[in-house]
Parts: C-alpha cells; sequence; structure tokens
C-alpha cells in the first residue's frame, strides 16, 4: 500500500512525500506524485501515532476490572482519537485486583489484535504517599518492598514497564534501583518528596515524573518540591496532562519552555468515563467518581479531581492553539518523546523507513481523519 501527502511530518518538518508500508512497517518513503497511490491524502497532515503512557482506561471500562473483552475493545477503539500505542494503567488497589489487571493485560498482549499496540502496564501506586494521593484509595496503599513488586511482575510475566511511586517512602531507594536494573521506568509522583529527595530518586534511578504540577509538592522558590525538580533537571521526562483543567495553560507553557522538545510527554490520565455520555457516575479504586461539566472526574462530592477524559487529538490542540507550546515541541510530547522514555524508539515515535507504520491523518483542526496502526486503517 502507497499513501501520499503534500504534508509528512519527516525530520521535524512537513514535506510532500508518499509512504510505502508492507508488513506493518514503513518499508520506504518516496517523493510526492513518484508512484501511484492506494490513497492520497492531499494538504493533510500525516504525522506519527500517539502514544498515550498514563491512561487508566475509555468505554466504560478501566484496566483494574481485569476483563479482557473490553480490554479487547478498547484498544481497537480509541484509534479513533489517534492513539496507536498505549499502556493500561493501573490505579492503586488491594493485591489481588492488581494482580488479576496485569494478569489480564499480559493475556491480552499475547493475542493478534486489532487496534493499539499494548507497550506495557503502567502500575500507578501502591507505592504513594498519604498526603499526595490525590484520588488513589487511601486503604490500599502500601509500602514499597521489592519482594512484593516480584509478585505483580510475575503475575504481569514481565509487563511492568513504568511504575509511579512516591520516591521518599522507598527505603534507601532500594526499590528504585531494582526497577531501574530490571528495565522499568521509574516515575516520581503521588509524591511529598522535596527538592533535595527528588534529586536521589532522579541519582538512584528515576527518569520521569507523573502528571507533573498534579498530586506533588508545589512549586515554591524557597522549597522547590517535585514541581522545581522537574524543572530544574531539564533531561529527565516529565509527564502532563494536557485538557487546560488539570493545569492552566499558561503553566503547560512554562512547563514545555523548561522541559523543551524532547523531555515534555502529553498523557490522557484517562478514566472508564472517556467516550460515555457525560453525568453519568462511575468507579475508581472503588470509589465513587462523577463527571462533571468541565470534563474532568472528582471523587463523588468533593474538589479531588480523580482524572480526565482528555482525547489526545484534542491535547495537541490545546497545547499548540491555546497554550501557545511549538508545534514540533507538542507533537514531540506525544510521540518520540514517550518512545524514547520506554525505549521503543527505534521502532515508535516517528515516520521513517523501518518504522511500525502507525500514522494518524490530522486534519487543520486536528480532527482524525484516519489512523493506522501497524499498517491497518482502523477507521
Amino acid at each position: 500500500m502507497i499513501i501520499q501527502s503534500k504534508r509528512i511530518w519527516i525530520a521535524g518538518q512537513f514535506i510532500p512525500a508518499q509512504l510505502k508500508v508492507e508488513h506493518k512497517k514503513i518499508e520506504a518513503i518516496y517523493g510526492y506524485g513518484e508512484l501511484p497511490v492506494q490513497k492520497d491524502y492531499g494538504n493533510d497532515r500525516i504525522v506519527p501515532g500517539f502514544i498515550d503512557i498514563h491512561t487508566h482506561g475509555a468505554y466504560g471500562y478501566d484496566t483494574n476490572d481485569g476483563n479482557q473483552e473490553k480490554l479487547l475493545e478498547w484498544m481497537k477503539r480509541i484509534p479513533e482519537e489517534g492513539v496507536t500505542s498505549i499502556l493500561p494503567t493501573t490505579v492503586t488497589q488491594v493485591p489481588e485486583v492488581l494482580l488479576k489487571a496485569v494478569s489480564s493485560v499480559a493475556d491480552v498482549a499475547e493475542y493478534e489484535y486489532e487496534g493499539a499496540e499494548i507497550l506495557g502496564i503502567h502500575f500507578e501506586g501502591p507505592y504513594l504517599d498519604m498526603k499526595y494521593k490525590g484520588a488513589q484509595p487511601p486503604e490500599a496503599i502500601a509500602q514499597a518492598t521489592i519482594s512484593e513488586f516480584k509478585k505483580y511482575q510475575e503475575a504481569a510475566r514481565g509487563m511492568i514497564r513504568y511504575i509511579t511511586l512516591a520516591p521518599e517512602h522507598d527505603t534507601g531507594f532500594e526499590l528504585t534501583r531494582y526497577l531501574t536494573q530490571n528495565g522499568v521506568v521509574v516515575s516520581m509522583g503521588h509524591s511529598s518528596a522535596t527538592y533535595e529527595q527528588a534529586l536521589m530518586g532522579i541519582a538512584n534511578g528515576a527518569t520521569s515524573m507523573t502528571h507533573v504540577y498534579n498530586g506533588m509538592t508545589p512549586y515554591h522558590h524557597r522549597n522547590p518540591g517535585l514541581v522545581g525538580t522537574a524543572f530544574r533537571v531539564r533531561d529527565i521526562y516529565g509527564e502532563i496532562i494536557c485538557d487546560g483543567c488539570h493545569s492552566h495553560v499558561a503553566a503547560l507553557n512554562n512547563f514545555f519552555t523548561a522541559k523543551g522538545r524532547e523531555y515534555g510527554i502529553m498523557v490522557s490520565d484517562s478514566l472508564r468515563a472517556k467516550h460515555c455520555p457525560p453525568g453519568g457516575s462511575y468507579k475508581l479504586g472503588g470509589h465513587d467518581i462523577e463527571i462533571r461539566e468541565n470534563g474532568l472526574a472528582y471523587l463523588k462530592g468533593t474538589e479531588t479531581i480523580a482524572g480526565s477524559t482528555l482525547n489526545m487529538n484534542m491535547g495537541l490542540k490545546i497545547l499548540v492553539e491555546d497554550a501557545m507550546v511549538p508545534f514540533d515541541t507538542a507533537l514531540n510530547s506525544c510521540t518520540i518523546n514517550p518512545a524514547r522514555c520506554l525505549r521503543v524508539d527505534d521502532r515508535k515515535g516517528r515516520v521513517a523507513a523501518g518504522y511500525d507504520a502507525d500514522i494518524v491523518v490530522l486534519s487543520d483542526s486536528y480532527e482524525v481523519i484516519q489512523t493506522y496502526c501497524r499498517g491497518k486503517s482502523m477507521l
């Protein structure tokens, strides 16, 4: 199959080109109009597929449910917003729930299925701080230990690739070092860590931060905290929820100004309520949440934000059009940067020969016209 457009994102710019897609890969790239094509997208933009490394669910499904049929439906439908790769994300819960959840994801990842590729599991909690737990269930927060984590990773058959933990509660940073040495990305979040504690977390192997600004010590000019660490240490990754509600658009601009083109990562942090009718009541970690008119989820009857219903293509629009983040920086945040963070940038995150044929066709209004997951048309 050969497709073409006058605007394909290659080498950090839009150029007219053709893509030859065979065997789930971009086999070759040619000049625009060089060969007969199966599909000409005209002036619509072709960009790499979006990678969401922090997403709990959508379409009424949550990763903690451990329902394989619903997980398969999620993977098949999520390309509607341009997502081609994903880390299904757990939320803090009791061990039996988490063991079932990670085992279920591992089972599905072994299937030949249609849709977004499961690159691994994001294990958010249960090794978190009580003060900055956010909507994470306090009754299930646990002490970080290597022995307990090994049980989860065994159930996941090695699929836990990314974990959120509070570094100040990892005694001697033992778990952080173990995870780093065994190929798991450590992300600091839901944490009351000071600037100094965060630096020690980084020194012992942490390479990312979870939803910067949210669930962490705020910035103060005499006590920089985790936010100050995210700004100061520019060569570690930082997730950020780009719905314009979790963080003001000016704060989004500040974050990307500090992180530059290579270390900011857009995430949805979406819940089961995404792509469901507004106004409903749902569960997160066994607790009731409600979706309000602004699209945010809250713990029922409180002002505690519990997650988002953000579509990734709209997150890109918010970054560029509202937060005034340069397009290349914004696009990197949902393509090559998460790929680098997960160490899959040898096959994901770029439109280039030899890479997986994960491609999104976008209109100028950021609507998804077509998504290809490993070369298969999904819309």
